[in-house]
């Protein structure tokens, strides 16, 4: 995998933090945006197609939300880590994500750094 970059869908619901998270990761070493979904059913859709390594999925979003975006997608598609990306930061809601087969769950408001290194576990 050295060498390789990340393949990383964003799934967000807004646009401003879609794009915000496409500039921090772009910036990154060895981190790769391969699309952008606006909601659940379109995360689905481009995680079929796609293939990424990892999705950042919010957990608040329409159409489909991200908590059953990635219950779906985990059944499916079970080697996409899923990280779950919300502002809510009770623990009910990272139990959720994590339950419904995310990797991981971070916090919009945490530091920029977390993200980053968990994004960089599953190399």
């Amino acid at each position: 995998m050295e060498g390789r970059k990340i393949r990383i869908l964003l799934a967000d619901d807004h646009v401003v933090m879609r794009q915000g998270l496409s500039m921090l990761l772009e910036g990154e070493d060895g981190m790769e945006i391969i699309g952008e979904a606006a909601n659940g059913e379109e995360a689905l859709e481009m995680a079929r197609k796609h293939q990424p390594d990892v999705i950042l999925m919010d957990f608040s979003m329409p159409v489909i939300d991200g908590l059953s975006a990635t219950k779906i997608i985990h059944n499916e598609m079970p080697r996409i880590r899923i990280i779950g990306l919300s502002m809510y930061e009770e623990s009910e809601k990272a139990a959720e994500m994590l339950n419904a087969g995310a990797s991981a769950y971070v916090t919009k408001s945490g530091p920029a750094d977390v993200l980053l290194s968990t994004i960089r576990e599953g190399r």
